[in-house]
């Protein structure tokens, strides 16, 4: 995903187009033709300041490494696309977002300046093996897959689900199966993709034919995809799909399939986890956390408390 790729993805769905979450940096490209003008105008971004006013969190801030602490820096990797979790505003440039103010209030607390580097999202858990970035956010669910190489700090709940064009027959994927036969868009690297390609056998199983796996490193393009009738189905992120069918004239959420805890990633073993807990659950007792899910209408979202690397919720069984 790079960077005319995420402008993209924000100039189309600011056009009441084709888009959902992309990953990238740079300029922003021109929504392509015939993207402007369509039916249906989008819901302007909130803008209600929910960071700026959040004090040091003295307890939070002392679990942090002394080198932490005396550098006053964090390096941060973002995966950026659309809203609810992260998207650019029209500059091409500004990062808003669920994650972008989760992180800025939780390095707030800490006592830290964040230095933002905008990443693709499959390059970024990599990325924190080699020691480039401190941390990362972007939608990383929490699996049991990952944990075997990632730390997380939870900070919320969000998880799989899947939408389609509003004249599809489908109105819930409650078990794969439901698929056979179909043509499924998703992201390069996710979960998503993970659960599709470990759970093809299951439609030769049924005695049906095998559902086809449209990855996309852009996920404007699964939109467009969806639109232009190349693929039957999409699946992401449950926020990221209500936001995403909102704004889009002729597709429609289909349901939940599973939630996933989601959190900040960092490289296996971290001494920054302790210190990002205490800052979240700090955040909860103060009011901020819910006052950064309710800007962004994602309050069944909320977690009860930061926890860990907790054990991945279990999947369904269909």
């Amino acid at each position: 995903m790079k960077t005319s790729r995420n402008s993209l993805a924000f100039a189309l769905i600011t056009a009441a187009a084709l888009t959902l979450t992309a990953c990238g940096s740079g300029e922003p490209a021109a929504a392509p033709a015939g993207a402007a003008g369509q039916a249906g105008a989008p819901d302007a971004l909130p803008t209600e300041d929910v960071v700026s006013g959040v004090r040091k969190n003295e307890a939070a801030a002392k679990l942090l490494p002394a080198d932490v602490r005396q550098r006053g820096t964090l390096t941060l990797a973002t995966a950026v696309g659309t809203p609810p979790g992260n998207a650019y505003l029209p500059d091409g440039k500004t990062v808003v977002g669920l994650d972008a103010d989760i992180a800025g209030a939780v390095a707030k607390a800490l006592g830290l300046e964040p230095k933002r580097e905008v990443a693709a999202f499959e390059t970024i858990l990599p990325a924190l093996g080699s020691g480039k970035y401190d941390v990362g956010t972007g939608n990383f669910g929490v699996t049991e897959e990952r944990r075997k190489t990632i730390d997380f700090v939870t900070y919320i709940n969000d998880g799989q689900g899947f939408a389609a064009r509003a004249d599809s027959k489908l109105t819930a994927v409650t078990d794969l199966t439901q698929l056979c036969g179909l043509r499924v868009g998703t992201g390069a690297g996710t979960t998503f993709e993970q659960t599709l390609e470990r759970n093809k056998s299951r439609c030769a199983a049924a005695g049906k034919q095998p559902y086809e796996v449209n990855v996309y490193n852009d996920t404007a393009a699964i939109w467009m995809s969806l639109q232009q009738g190349r693929t039957d189905v999409v699946m992401s992120t449950i926020n990221g799909l209500r936001y995403a069918v909102k704004q889009q004239p002729g597709t429609k959420f289909l349901n939940e399939y599973r939630r996933l805890d989601v959190g900040f990633a960092f490289k296996k073993g971290t001494p920054l986890a302790p210190a990002f807990q205490a800052a979240v659950n700090g955040l909860k007792a103060d009011g901020t956390y819910d006052r950064i899910l309710r800007k962004w209408g994602v309050t069944a979202s909320g977690i009860a408390e930061s926890r860990i690397s907790p054990p991945e919720i279990p999947a369904p069984t269909k």
